[in-house]
C-alpha cells in the first residue's frame, strides 16, 4: 500500500507495543491472538508478542464466529490484536472467552496521516468493509504503540523450549487443533530453510536488497515461516498483499519491485499465469519459487519456468513441523 517499515521502525515499535502488552498485567506464557490480514500491524504484534515473552496464537481473520470461539477458548487468549474489519466476530463471541484485553487496529494505521485518514474513509464509509461492532474498553492499536513508546519495555528471558506459538491447524481431519511451537522448533526451522536458500543462490547469486513477494496469509504457518522469520532471517524485505484474491491489484504492487523470492500456493501461481499484466512483467530477478500448501501441478509448474525461466522447488510440512519437513532442491531445476 505504498507504505514500509525499515528493522529499525520494526525494533523500536515492536518494543512499544510490547511495553503496552506488559503494562496489562499479562504474565510470561500468557497468549495473544492476532486476527489481521497481511499489514504492517502484524510483524510489529508477532515480535512485540515474542519480545515481551508471550505466545502468538494466529486466526484466521475469516472465520466465523463459532470458529473462533472455539479457537479463543482453545488457547486461552487472554488479549487479542484484532483488525477492525473483523471486530463484529469477536463482540459476538467474546463474553464467553478469557479474552480481557483487545487492541483494533484499522488499515490506515501505519500509513501515515493524510493518506491513512483516506484509507480509513474509503474501507470505512465507501467500500462498507468495517461491519457496526462494539467492544467496551478496547484500545487503538496506534493508541497502544503511543503509549507503550513512553513505557519501558523489559525484554523476557525466554528458553529454547518455552513455546513461542500456538498454531492451529487446517482442520482438514477434524476441529483444528493448537500445535505447540517451542522458540527451538522455530529456530531450527529457520536454520535449515535458510541453509537450502544457500542452494539458490548458486543458481543466482543473492541480492545486496532481497524482496520476497508476502502474498500467503502471516497468519499461516507456511508465510509465518517463509515471509516473517526467514525473510528477517535474511534481512530481505517483505512485500505485503493484504488481498491476493485481486489479482489485478496484486500484479500492480508487482510491477513496482523486483521479486527475488516468491513463495505461493498451486492456486496463486494458475491464477497469475492466466493474467495478462502479469505475463508482461520482468522476471530476470526471481531467484526462487516456493510452492507448497498444496500438491502444485505439472502443468502449471512448467508453465511457471516458461514464463519467468524459474522452477517451482516444492516443499512438504506439517503445521507441527514449523512447517518446513522437506524441500526439493532449487538447483536441481526440475519439476518432481
Amino acid at each position: 500500500m505504498g507504505k514500509s517499515i525499515t528493522y529499525a521502525d520494526l525494533e523500536r515499535q515492536s518494543a512499544a507495543f510490547g511495553a503496552y502488552l506488559q503494562s496489562t498485567g499479562l504474565q510470561k506464557g500468557a497468549r495473544v491472538a492476532l486476527m489481521m490480514p497481511n499489514v504492517l500491524q502484524y510483524p510489529v504484534a508477532i515480535m512485540a508478542v515474542l519480545r515481551a515473552g508471550y505466545v502468538v496464537v494466529n486466526i484466521n481473520p475469516l472465520y466465523t464466529p463459532r470458529e473462533l470461539e472455539h479457537q479463543l477458548k482453545d488457547s486461552g487468549a487472554q488479549a487479542i490484536v484484532i483488525l477492525e474489519n473483523f471486530a463484529c466476530t469477536l463482540q459476538a463471541v467474546i463474553a464467553r472467552t478469557a479474552v480481557k484485553h483487545v487492541v483494533v487496529a484499522s488499515m490506515g494505521d501505519m500509513l501515515g496521516g493524510l493518506k491513512g485518514t483516506i484509507v480509513n474513509f474509503v474501507v470505512r464509509r465507501v467500500k462498507k468493509m468495517v461491519p457496526a461492532w462494539s467492544l467496551p474498553g478496547h484500545v487503538k492499536f496506534n493508541a497502544a504503540l503511543k503509549a507503550g513508546a513512553g513505557m519501558a519495555f523489559r525484554p523476557a528471558k525466554v528458553a529454547a523450549d518455552d513455546i513461542a506459538f500456538l498454531q492451529y491447524t487446517g482442520g482438514t481431519t477434524g476441529i483444528s487443533k493448537g500445535a505447540m511451537l517451542l522458540h527451538s522448533n522455530i529456530l531450527a526451522n529457520v536454520a535449515q530453510n535458510a541453509l537450502w536458500a544457500e542452494d539458490a543462490f548458486t543458481v543466482k547469486p543473492k541480492p545486496a536488497h532481497m524482496n520476497f513477494l508476502c502474498a500467503l496469509p502471516l497468519y499461516h504457518i507456511f508465510a509465518l515461516t517463509a515471509n516473517v522469520l526467514v525473510g528477517m532471517q535474511q534481512g530481505a524485505q517483505n512485500v505485503l498483499i493484504p488481498n491476493p484474491r485481486d489479482i489485478p491489484g496484486f500484479v500492480k504492487e508487482l510491477q513496482k519491485y523486483p521479486i527475488h523470492i516468491f513463495p505461493g500456493l498451486n492456486t496463486l501461481f494458475n491464477a497469475l499465469l492466466n493474467n495478462e499484466d502479469f505475463r508482461k512483467l520482468d522476471f530476470k530477478p526471481l531467484i526462487l519459487t516456493l510452492g507448497g500448501g498444496m500438491p502444485v501441478q505439472r502443468a502449471i509448474a512448467e508453465r511457471w519456468k516458461a514464463l519467468t525461466g524459474c522452477p517451482i522447488s516444492e516443499a512438504y510440512g506439517l503445521t507441527e513441523t514449523s512447517p518446513g519437513a522437506t524441500i526439493n532442491k532449487f538447483s536441481d531445476g526440475v519439476y518432481t
